[in-house]
């Protein structure tokens, strides 16, 4: 057996290299048989899958002591996502992000689990045997220090999954209610400082002349330009924005009354189960068709 072997089977099958080398060396280096072991793992039935969309499955959260992760792993459909065995083979994954705590999602696919295998060949594995693409799709990993506070929050079942991290704050349910905040209210950035200077030259150009338009005197635009941005800013920056839980109050005072002058969000993470994927038009018939 040699690469060419693992090249040919890797190309009949669509299968991984160390998929193909290992049913290889199962095999004795018989392609046929090498062929119905990689079909009786599913490995094939997944790699014909590839170029599905996978736009459905879950966002979780979850935190060990001082670490905490938020991920997003997605299916095909609906009904897989609530499959009891892809919801343990997602919470196989993010323990084994915590404990490994890979830089990135390059990193965490090459990483090995407790079990013995690659992450990549482990989604490959569940793709085939679940029969829908699987597909990690990213992740975060945060570090807090002993005084701050994780707040994790999930929606629906998975829908959004916020992570936010509080520095100087021991109070996990207003942690948690300020992600809660975070689900709901969508934030662009984390403060006004953040918000970049060619957007706010393209707020300011669209503000005035939305003001020219309505006939609005020079001498008063800026005044008015400048209740606008203030506006903007409460509606786009966590810290500036009014709290749902009291709408009297930014989270910046909420998180100045309940701790103290340098309690504050350090970094927040948003995951919205499948933003930014182009979802598919399901032809029943064709994919019927497809697996018969």
């Amino acid at each position: 057996m040699g690469l060419q072997d693992i090249a040919k089977l890797r190309e009949m099958t669509g299968a991984g290299m160390m998929d193909c080398k290992n049913a290889l060396d199962e095999s004795g280096g018989d392609l046929d048989k090498a062929t119905d072991i990689l079909r009786k793992k599913g490995i094939v039935k997944a790699a014909k899958r590839a170029g599905k969309v996978a736009a459905e499955g879950t966002v979780k959260v979850k935190s060990e002591g001082n670490f905490a992760c938020v991920l997003e792993i997605n299916s095909e459909t609906d009904f897989v996502a609530k499959n009891d065995q892809f919801q343990t083979f997602v919470d196989e994954i993010l323990d084994h992000l915590l404990k490994a705590k890979p830089e990135n999602l390059e990193d965490a696919l090459k990483s090995q689990m407790e079990n013995g295998k690659i992450v990549e060949e482990y989604v490959t594995e569940n793709s085939g045997q679940i029969g829908e693409k699987i597909s990690l799709r990213r992740f975060e990993i945060m570090e807090k220090g002993d005084s701050d506070s994780f707040g994790a929050y999930l929606h629906a079942g998975g829908s959004i999954g916020v992570l936010s991290l509080v520095k100087d704050l021991k109070d996990e349910d207003l942690a948690r209610d300020i992600s809660m905040h975070i689900a709901a209210s969508n934030p662009k950035y984390l403060k006004k400082e953040e918000v970049s200077t060619d957007d706010l030259k393209k707020e300011e150009e669209i503000y005035r002349d939305q003001l020219k338009t309505q006939g609005k005197p020079e001498n008063i635009i800026d005044n008015i330009i400048k209740g606008k941005m203030n506006k903007y800013y409460s509606e786009n920056c966590l810290m500036q924005q009014a709290f749902i839980k009291d709408e009297d109050k930014t989270i910046t005072q909420i998180l100045k009354d309940a701790g103290s002058e340098g309690t504050t969000v350090e970094k927040f993470t948003r995951f919205e189960l499948g933003s930014g994927i182009e979802k598919e038009e399901c032809d029943y018939v064709k994919e019927i068709e497809a697996q018969m």
